[in-house]
């Protein structure tokens, strides 16, 4: 257990080094901007913590269509733009300590807020909620039939024809009483990846 837990803690700080090395390499940026879309294709994964079933581990990809809805809005370093987005996830692995098991989702609710930064780092806030369908069940004697909730706190890393994204993320995964019992699974995970902010139609520029 040690040993995982060490391996867990050197895959962490690899991809710490890359968000510093990308945040030192990125040049000219595409902002998020009023009117503005989102297109990112990301991949992210985990483990269980408490609160839940233990020793379960997650996998997951997925691409991201999102639409900035709002002029920067909010007082001070709060100030920024919120955003809607939805994500169709093909692939989510569930490692089980009776089984693995691939599963597909659609979240179709994802609410962002994007802070208003003048860098090339642009921090964000989330809350997301969706279903997940999978061939065994989660956790085992339970349900195949799942829905996921959670938070994410993440940046952007603007580059000059994509961008970056790192984040942690919090979430839940549970068949909401589908079936009895329903213990549950608490993972928090890191996500990377990697898209483009699309201007809006007639845009000019982007502002801060």
């Amino acid at each position: 257990m040690v040993r995982g837990l060490a391996g867990d803690f050197m895959k962490l700080r690899l991809i710490l080094l890359l968000w510093l090395l990308l945040c030192t390499l990125v040049a000219a940026q595409v902002k998020p901007e009023d009117g503005g879309r989102e297109l990112e294709l990301w991949t992210g994964g985990g483990h269980s913590v408490s609160g839940g079933t233990s020793k379960t581990g997650v996998w997951n990809l997925g691409l991201r269509y999102g639409w900035i809805l709002t002029r920067p809005h909010g007082p001070g370093f709060l100030k920024g733009r919120f955003e809607y987005a939805v994500d169709a996830v093909p692939v989510f692995l569930v490692f089980q300590p009776r089984n693995t098991t691939y599963g597909a989702g659609i979240n179709p609710l994802n609410l962002k807020w994007n802070f208003a930064t003048r860098g090339s780092v642009v921090p964000y806030l989330e809350i997301s909620g969706g279903t997940l369908f999978t061939g065994e069940q989660v956790p085992p004697g339970t349900s195949r039939v799942n829905f996921t909730s959670g938070g994410a706190l993440g940046t952007h890393i603007l580059g000059h024809r994509y961008n970056w994204s790192l984040e942690v993320r919090y979430m839940h995964i549970s068949n909401a009483g589908l079936t009895s019992p329903n213990p549950g699974i608490n993972t928090v995970q890191v996500r990377l990846g990697i898209g483009k902010f699309l201007g809006s139609r007639g845009s000019r520029g982007n502002k801060p």
